[in-house]
């Protein structure tokens, strides 16, 4: 599953995923080096830990960095600032440490489950690292994240996928979540997700 240089390059400096736009889906200002930005609705927040998390969990992957040292950098440099013209919203910061955090230390469990929803010929250590960081930060949510409807979760990180790629991978994200979340999480995928719960009055 090819990756473009681009999206490595993107996810390993923490970059915006798409030149031109911002962290929070605005116009990024002129001015370059960071500043500390904010706002951002709940929703925008937990988005942007999400995406914050991945491109983490990415380069702890690709570089070897500790874990602690790759969430610290984020946190001091990244989340909610402006860098070089592309603003992040201020993401929460609990939620992103609680994905990079959680899916670095139980990796080889999460690793085990997405193998079992994954082709046999097309192993988790055959995947290109960013869709295994996504994949992974994914299944962590959907094994602790009970609280969180397991279609919201899947659509959070199919989200994540089409910031960074423009074929497949969206869909194969979206297929291996729904596999796994129909292994771990069955009475929840049933229940009826209350995003597409229908509008008050209506």
């Amino acid at each position: 599953m090819a990756q473009s240089d681009d999206a490595r390059d993107n996810a390993a400096s923490g970059a915006s995923p798409k030149r031109g736009q911002t962290g929070s889906g605005g116009r990024s200002g002129d001015k370059s080096g960071s500043r500390r930005t904010g706002g951002g609705s709940a929703k925008a927040r937990r988005k942007a830990a999400r995406l914050a998390a991945v491109q983490a969990l990415y380069q702890v992957d690709l570089s070897g960095t500790n874990t602690e040292t790759v969430l610290g950098e984020f946190i001091k440099h990244r989340l909610g600032h402006e860098v070089d013209g592309d603003t992040y919203v201020a993401a929460d910061p609990q939620l992103f440490s609680d994905i990079l955090r959680g899916a670095s230390a139980r990796q080889a469990e999460l690793d085990t489950m997405l193998t079992s929803c994954l082709d046999a010929t097309w192993p988790v250590d055959r995947l290109e690292r960013l869709t295994r960081a996504i994949l992974r930060a994914g299944a962590f949510e959907l094994l602790v994240n009970v609280e969180t409807h397991p279609r919201i979760v899947i659509s959070e990180y199919v989200d994540v996928a089409h910031a960074f790629f423009a074929g497949r991978e969206p869909a194969m994200v979206n297929g291996v979540l729904d596999k796994l979340a129909r292994a771990i999480r069955a009475d929840d995928l049933a229940a009826p997700d209350p995003s597409r719960a229908p509008a008050a009055g209506r």
